[in-house]
C-alpha cells in the first residue's frame, strides 16, 4: 500500500508552485517525481536565482539537535512570513535508517513526505549508485580475470557497496573458487553513502560532468605503481546509463505542502555531506530562498560544504544557521543522558563552549550567523534564557523555534532572523584555504581553524600516500577530513569543547573522480557496524500495509 495522506497535495500541484510544467516532471507515484534537468535552464531563463541558507549544527550528542526538522521548519516558516521557499536535503541511507538513527526525514510538525518511503526505496538512487559501482568492481574483475587490464590485484583501490551498515564486509578475500572463479585478491565493501559515485552524482552538473568524474576515478595501480582509471575499464558509459535518472532530482514536498528537493545522500564524517549540486541550483532557480543542510555539525558538514560543494559548483551562501537544544548543550555541560529532564541552567552554560568553537569556525567564511534554538517541551525559560544571554554577547541573533510541535508557525521569528541577516549586502564567501597549499597545510588550516586543534600528526603511512597522490598531480584538490562526528577533536568521547589535542591522520585516499584528498582520521571506517539493539528491531508492517517503527 502506498505511503499517503489525504492532505498531501499531488507533486504536480507542488511542481506547480515552482513553476515546474508537468512535462518536465517524471513522476514516482502521486506523491514524488523526478525533475528533467531542463527544468533549470527554462527557469534561469526567466528569473535570477534566490538566495541560499545553509543550516548546520553544534557537536551531535545522543540527545538530538534536529537539524533536518530544523530546516524544514524554517523553509515553512519563510513560506509563513510570506517568502517563497524550497529545500533541497539529502536523502536517508538505510543503513542508519535501520541502525542507530532511525527515520531521518524531520519529525513531528515538520517532515518532508512521504517519509516512510524517502527513508527507504524512494526514487532507487542508492540503488542505482550501488549498481553502477558494483559494475565497474565487476568489470574490473572480470578484465584480471582475463588478463585484460594493467591493474596489479595487489594494488586494487575499488571495493564494492552496499547500502546497509555490515561490519562483515569491511575486509574480505575474493575469488577463491579455483581458477574460473576470479582472481584471488583483498577487498570488501563500503556503504553506498561513501561511494565515491554517490559524491560523483551528487557534484555533478550534468550527463557530461558525471561522465567525465566516473572516467577519472582512480581504481588502483599497475605494476610499476602508475595509477589506472576507471575509463581504462570501459563500462562508465554503462555506468552513466544506470545512473541516467539517478541524476535527476527528487521533488517531494514538506508536512505544510512547500516544495522539496531530495537528492543524495553523502555521510559528512566519511564523505562530504552535502545532497547534489543539481538539487541546490533547482531550489535555487525556482524560489527566493533555497534552505539546505550540511551533514552533522558545522566542523564536518559546513566546512566541506563551503570547501568542496561551494568551491566546485560557485555556489555562496547568504547566511548560515547553527541549530542547538537545550538538551544537547547540558550534555556538552556535563550532563548525563538520563538527567536531561531536570532543569539545569549552569550545564547549559557550560556546554555553550560547543556552541561557541562552532560560531568561532563560521566566521572564516565570512558569512552572517543566525543561532536557532530547536526547542523541546521540557526546555524552561531559564535555561532558554541563558542561551539567548550568550548569543547576545557574541553578538549573533538567535531564535527560539518550535519546528516540530508547530511547524512552520513556530518559526516565523527564526524566519524573519534568517532573511534579516541574508538582506546583509553579498560578498563571496572565504575559502577556509588555499588550493596551492600543500596538502598536509590545508589538513593542518582545518585542524586548527575549525577543530580548534593545536596541530596535525601523520603516520608513516598518510605521509607517503601524500607524497604519492602529490607526485601523481592530486595535491592541489582540496581536503574531505573523515572524523568522528562526536567531538570536535578525532577522540569521541570528548564532549564540549576539546583543547590541547592533535588531530592523527592515519590514511590518504584520493577520489579523484569526485576532485577531493579523504584524510582518515581515528576509528572511522567506511561500512558502518550495526548498534547491539539496532532500528530495525522495531520497524514493520501492519495489517493495511502501513509501514511502523520508523520514527
Amino acid at each position: 500500500m502506498p505511503d499517503t495522506s489525504p492532505d498531501r497535495q499531488p507533486i504536480s500541484a507542488i511542481a506547480a508552485q515552482l513553476g515546474i510544467p508537468e512535462d518536465l516532471l517524471e513522476p514516482y507515484g502521486r506523491d514524488k517525481a523526478k525533475v528533467r534537468l531542463e527544468a533549470l535552464e527554462a527557469a534561469r531563463s526567466r528569473r535570477s536565482p534566490g538566495k541560499l541558507i545553509l543550516v548546520s549544527a553544534i557537536t551531535p550528542t545522543p540527545a538530538g539537535e534536529g537539524k533536518t526538522t530544523t530546516s524544514i521548519g524554517l523553509a515553512q516558516g519563510l513560506r509563513r512570513i510570506g517568502e517563497e521557499a524550497c529545500l533541497a536535503l539529502r536523502q536517508p541511507s538505510m543503513g542508519p535508517v535501520f541502525g542507530r538513527k532511525g527515520g531521518a526525514t524531520g519529525g513531528g510538525a515538520s517532515k518532508v513526505e512521504p517519509s516512510n518511503v524517502i527513508n527507504l526505496q524512494f526514487t532507487g538512487d542508492f540503488h542505482a549508485i550501488t549498481a553502477a559501482h558494483n559494475l565497474l568492481a565487476a568489470a574490473l574483475d572480470n578484465q584480471l580475470h582475463f588478463g585484460q587490464t594493467p591493474l596489479d590485484p595487489r594494488r586494487v583501490l575499488w571495493k564494492r557497496a552496499l547500502d546497509m551498515n555490515d561490519r562483515a564486509l569491511r575486509r574480505l578475500v575474493i575469488g577463491l573458487g579455483g581458477p574460473g572463479q576470479g582472481v584471488p585478491r583483498e577487498s570488501g565493501f563500503d556503504i553506498t553513502a561513501a561511494s565515491e559515485v554517490m559524491a560523483i552524482l551528487c557534484l555533478s552538473e550534468s550527463y557530461d560532468d558525471l561522465r567525465a568524474r566516473l572516467d577519472r576515478i582512480l581504481i588502483g595501480y599497475d605494476r610499476d605503481g602508475g595509477p589506472v582509471l576507471a575509463s581504462s575499464v570501459g563500462v562508465t558509459g554503462a555506468m552513466v546509463a544506470i545512473l541516467n535518472e539517478a541524476l535527476m532530482p527528487n521533488l517531494v514536498q514538506s508536512t505544510e505542502g512547500g516544495p522539496a528537493f531530495v537528492h543524495g545522500g553523502p555521510f559528512a564524517n566519511i564523505a562530504h555531506g552535502c545532497n547534489s549540486v543539481l538539487a541546490t541550483r533547482m531550489a535555487l532557480a525556482h524560489s527566493d530562498y533555497a534552505v539546505t543542510e550540511a551533514g552533522f555539525a558545522f566542523d564536518l558538514g559546513a566546512e566541506k560544504f563551503f570547501d568542496i560543494k561551494c568551491r566546485s559548483a560557485g555556489l555562496n551562501p547568504a547566511a548560515v544557521v547553527i541549530v542547538a537544544t537545550v538538551r544537547a548543550l547540558k550534555m556538552h555541560g556535563g550532563v548525563g543522558l538520563d538527567d536531561l529532564t531536570t532543569p539545569n541552567p549552569s550545564a547549559v552554560e557550560r556546554g555553550l563552549e560547543n556552541l561557541a568553537a562552532h560560531l568561532e569556525a563560521a566566521r572564516h567564511f565570512g558569512k552572517p550567523v543566525v543561532v536557532a534554538i530547536n526547542r523541546r517541551r521540557e526546555d524552561t525559560d531559564g535555561e532558554l534564557g541563558v542561551v539567548h544571554a550568550f548569543c547576545e554577547s557574541f553578538g549573533v541573533p538567535c531564535a527560539t523555534a518550535d519546528v516540530f510541535g508547530r511547524g512552520g508557525a513556530g518559526a516565523t521569528e527564526l524566519a524573519e532572523r534568517v532573511v534579516a541577516a541574508a538582506e546583509k549586502p553579498e560578498t563571496p564567501y572565504r575559502p577556509l584555504y588555499d588550493l596551492d597549499l600543500s596538502p598536509e597545510a590545508k589538513i593542518e588550516a582545518i585542524a586548527r581553524s575549525i577543530y580548534g586543534a593545536d596541530g596535525i600528526s601523520l603516520t608513516a603511512e598518510a605521509r607517503t600516500k601524500l607524497r604519492k597522490a602529490e607526485r601523481l598531480g592530486y595535491g592541489g584538490l582540496p581536503i574531505c577530513m573523515a572524523k568522528t562526528q562526536d567531538s570536535l577533536s578525532d577522540n569521541p568521547k570528548l564532549r564540549g569543547r576539546p583543547r590541547g589535542f592533535t588531530i592523527t591522520v592515519r590514511d590518504i585516499e584520493i577520489a579523484a573522480g569526485a576532485g577531493f584528498l579523504v584524510a582518515l582520521t581515528g576509528d572511522i571506517v567506511r561500512m558502518p557496524g550495526l548498534p547491539k539493539q539496532p532500528a530495525a528491531l522495531r520497524i514493520d508492517v501492519d495489517s493495511g500495509g502501513q509501514i511502523t517503527g520508523l520514527f
